[in-house]
């Protein structure tokens, strides 16, 4: 069974975001970028597959500028075998919106025919959380979203999703989807031996004008601001004051 991975890439989680001045996005000059860490449990788990001999081969598939192919090469140095990247964009500021994402790997889908899909449930930087729902939707195909843990019988996924107030546990038929959350595992570090090896795995290029995707953007954004700045606590003496300070700020 060929396993698809996305992945994206975002700004790193460790970045502190900046906002730029007019109000138009996010400031990406000179900021370090890296995959999405959804997308990091999604390719770890595809991995682990191939490692316990449910799936054959790891396919990691990138959408958006040149610059992911190192996005794509930490997806071959964690494992995967090969990877694909969809040029859809020449400025990094731009961001193809899910539903344009769901098309395109709707197309590599076509001609890669693989039996399982995983990617992360969301990315960090849009928080969209819709390309796993909109992919299922084009491909006809069953889905799992959020999942906990998931275990590969046959041609059949049990799949433990992450629900409000526990765990929902499903049964789908492959050929499926699967959305990754946090607690899904833990993303292994690539080595130094297998950076070098990835320099030399396979890694496709493909353009939206080949594969027909129309990445219109449907949506236009108004403004981005920062969030307010948290206000200082204030120290209290009794309960008593406590509760007069509440109804002072309104709050009971």
């Amino acid at each position: 069974m060929k396993v698809l991975v996305p992945v994206k890439r975002v700004i790193d989680y460790n970045v502190k975001v900046r906002v730029k001045a007019d109000g138009a996005g996010v400031d990406l000059t000179n900021v370090k970028m890296s995959m999405n860490p959804f997308d990091e449990i999604a390719v770890e788990e595809a991995i682990r597959m191939k490692e316990a001999g449910k799936a054959t081969e790891v396919v990691a598939v990138s959408i958006g500028v040149k610059q992911a192919q190192e996005t794509l090469r930490t997806a071959l140095a964690m494992g995967a075998d090969r990877a694909i990247l969809v040029e859809a964009a020449d400025d990094v500021h731009t961001d193809i919106e899910p539903l344009a994402v769901a098309k395109i790997i709707a197309k590599i889908v076509e001609s890669e025919q693989p039996g399982l899909i995983v990617l992360g449930k969301q990315a960090i930087d849009n928080d969209m959380c819709s390309t796993g729902q909109m992919l299922a939707a084009l491909l006809g195909w069953p889905q799992a979203t959020n999942a906990n843990t998931v275990e590969i019988n046959g041609d059949s996924a049990v799949v433990a999703r992450e629900v409000d107030g526990g765990l929902q546990t499903v049964k789908i038929k492959l050929p499926a989807i699967i959305t990754t959350d946090l607690r899904l595992n833990e993303p292994r570090y690539a080595s130094l031996p297998n950076i070098m090896k990835a320099k030399k795995k396979r890694l496709d290029l493909k353009t939206i004008v080949e594969l027909c995707v129309d990445v219109t953007p449907r949506l236009e954004i108004l403004r981005t601001s920062e969030p307010e700045t948290r206000q200082a606590g204030v120290i209290v003496g009794s309960v008593e004051e406590l509760v007069a300070k509440l109804k002072e700020k309104g709050i009971v």
